[in-house]
């Protein structure tokens, strides 16, 4: 079969998985012919993405993300609803840029790693060719997913009708997790493993003394900076994606800053004591795979409820900042999770299978379903 790939440009994870997604498709005889990223200008695709997915074709376009507010740590929700409206005319262009590449190109299937330009444009002209949504989002879906206790309808309303919305016209919903579940067949979720690079899973790890981070947004970097200066006898490793910064910067003795580079950041992660992240899926889980324990701190509700389902399978402890005393500490008292390694190595058979299957009894009649039925609680 013949996939093409639609890609969230925001942050590393829906790269990695779609670098290792065609990896395995590619290993059970089918190919990846393009790859459409949605970005914003604040965002670049990384020079690794294009190396990995060298032979496909890869291409840009605009979406919608987060903006930053004031801090540079934490989205404003405000600004970024005001910035998107000012955009709605180049998102016009971007759903029929879709459109037409995708008639285009013609393949037999698409793969959707979370982008909601492809599941509004689908809504609004229906393609008529199968699409598998993926990603972590969709246990946010799940009749049984446990959300943390003091959140809100009206929090995660607005998360979930997202989700929804990144999917519409998908003939299978593949929901990311750290733990098995029963499927959703009333909403068309299928659980499964998260999706980890061969390169995890043949790494070797060590017990390191330094740091590892990383963090999407560069307003954090202060904050770091400013908990090193205190003690400055603790190595430390961040990686962030700001455009402007070189290769590597020592901000001072002891403390790195990093450009993102899939290779290096996973080999960082295998050789340290702890891990600091801004709570994103993708590197918590490869974190956990490696047996390295880490503090999380969510920008935003969707890494809120990361951080609060890691914690459940052992991952390490959610703070609202990077506090690396914690993390010194449950250095000293951390037990990995073995079962999640298994459950990790069961990824490519559980996905292909899943992917394979519902290309093969696709139905048009999908797209004709009312966004949300079933889905609100």
């Amino acid at each position: 079969m013949r996939f093409l790939f639609v890609v969230q440009g925001e942050g590393r994870g829906h790269f990695m998985q779609a670098i290792e997604m065609r990896a395995m498709l590619e290993r059970n005889g089918h190919e990846v012919v393009a790859c459409l990223v949605g970005k914003n200008p604040a965002r670049v695709v990384p020079d690794y993405f294009y190396t990995r997915m060298e032979g496909v074709q890869v291409e840009a376009f605009e979406s919608p993300n987060f903006v930053q507010g004031v801090s540079g740590k934490h989205p404003s929700y405000f600004q970024t609803f005001v910035q998107n409206i000012v955009k709605l005319p180049g998102f016009s262009q971007s759903m029929h840029f879709l459109r037409t590449t995708i008639a285009r190109i013609a393949p037999d299937a698409i793969i959707n790693f979370y982008d909601v330009m492809l599941g509004i444009s689908n809504y609004l002209a229906p393609m008529q060719l199968p699409i598998i949504s993926i990603g972590h989002q969709f246990l946010f879906l799940h009749r049984d997913f446990e959300f943390p206790s003091k959140k809100s309808k009206v929090e995660l309303d607005p998360l979930k009708f997202f989700t929804i919305a990144t999917s519409v016209g998908s003939c299978r919903r593949l929901a990311l997790s750290f733990y098995p579940m029963d499927n959703d067949e009333d909403r068309d979720i299928v659980v499964v493993p998260p999706i980890l690079r061969k390169i995890v899973r043949e790494m070797q790890p060590v017990k390191g003394s330094y740091i590892h981070g990383y963090m999407l947004n560069s307003g954090f970097a202060a904050e770091v900076q400013k908990w090193h200066a205190q003690h400055p006898e603790v190595e430390m490793h961040f990686f962030w994606d700001k455009a402007d910064a070189p290769e590597t910067c020592e901000l001072q003795p002891g403390l790195t800053m990093h450009r993102i580079n899939d290779v290096k950041f996973l080999e960082s992660m295998a050789g340290c004591g702890g891990y600091a992240t801004t709570s994103g899926f993708e590197s918590v889980c490869e974190a956990l795979y490696m047996q390295k324990p880490a503090i999380m701190i969510p920008v935003h509700i969707e890494q809120e409820c990361n951080g609060y389902d890691a914690m459940k399978v052992g991952a390490g402890i959610v703070s609202e900042h990077f506090d690396i005393d914690k993390l010194l500490e449950l250095m000293q008292c951390y037990k990995p999770n073995d079962d999640f390694r298994v459950w990790c190595d069961q990824a490519e058979e559980r996905i292909i299978s899943s992917i394979v299957e519902a290309v093969e009894n696709f139905d048009s009649r999908w797209y004709h379903r009312i966004i949300g039925r079933h889905i609100f609680r």
